[in-house]
């Protein structure tokens, strides 16, 4: 008997999983379609039937960034959810922290696959949250979620050597990155190498991979290497969130 997948498993009865809804839009008359990132089925959407009601049970329950157990059925794209538990323990996220959040919730509809379980990129999404409630730097928290995100799709960045010869990063030379490669040198006379290219200081690359976003270049070329990054991976999808935060100056 060959082992299931986490999407194969996921396909049936589910009771009391860990999870977090991610969006949800009116279905029919009475009901919500849910899309949930779970904990031991990645993405995950639901027909919650009845939580439009004023009386349903679901009402209070069915609450972005706060940690649920969901309990359903089904083997269609689309399961039917039978029970939500709140599980508390997430301080309710304001201003620029909430929007913050949506942002990380628009990255993981438009970047993850449904039924593809992604245990540790399930434990960073509940401790970014932690942090954004906390108060912690929302720059250096986003820039590091991202990272991760990237590493759990496959796309691990590249960030202690150089791309062509393997030679160690040089904290006082330029880079560019090249998307699915690696870091470049840019020698001073490669004006075709820096024209339309993302220019880096090797310290950046370096302070990357050290995870320390003290230095203010770093946090600046950091935010652009991840902008470039996921919008290559999005293609032609456009996050609207994104745009929101871009103009309170917060991403």
């Amino acid at each position: 008997m060959t082992e299931q997948s986490g999407g194969e498993q996921g396909r049936g009865r589910q009771d009391a999983q860990a999870a977090f809804l991610l969006h949800s839009y009116p279905y029919r008359e009475t009901s919500l379609v849910i899309e949930t990132f779970t904990l031991r089925h990645g993405r995950v959407a639901m027909v919650a039937r009845g939580a439009r009601r004023p009386r349903s049970a679901l009402r209070g329950v069915l609450l972005a960034f706060q940690p649920l157990l969901l309990s359903w059925s089904g083997r269609s794209e689309l399961r039917t959810l039978h029970k939500a538990e709140w599980q508390g323990g997430v301080p309710q996220l304001k201003g620029d922290a909430l929007l913050c959040a949506f942002y990380l919730n628009e990255l993981l509809l438009k970047l993850l696959a449904r039924d593809d379980p992604h245990d540790r990129l399930f434990m960073a999404y509940e401790q970014t949250l932690h942090a954004l409630a906390q108060g912690a730097a929302h720059d250096v928290t986003l820039r590091r979620f991202e990272r991760e995100l990237l590493r759990e799709l496959g796309y691990a960045l590249s960030l202690d050597r150089e791309a062509v010869n393997g030679r160690p990063i040089a904290a006082g030379d330029s880079y560019t990155y090249l998307i699915e490669t690696g870091p470049v040198r840019i020698d001073s006379g490669d004006g075709g190498m820096r024209q339309n290219r993302l220019e880096l200081v090797g310290q950046t690359l370096i302070d990357i991979a050290e995870d320390n976003f003290t230095r203010q270049q770093t946090l600046q070329q950091s935010k652009a290497l991840m902008r470039m990054l996921i919008n290559h991976y999005l293609g032609n999808q456009i996050l609207n969130t994104r745009q929101l935060l871009r103009d309170l100056q917060q991403l």
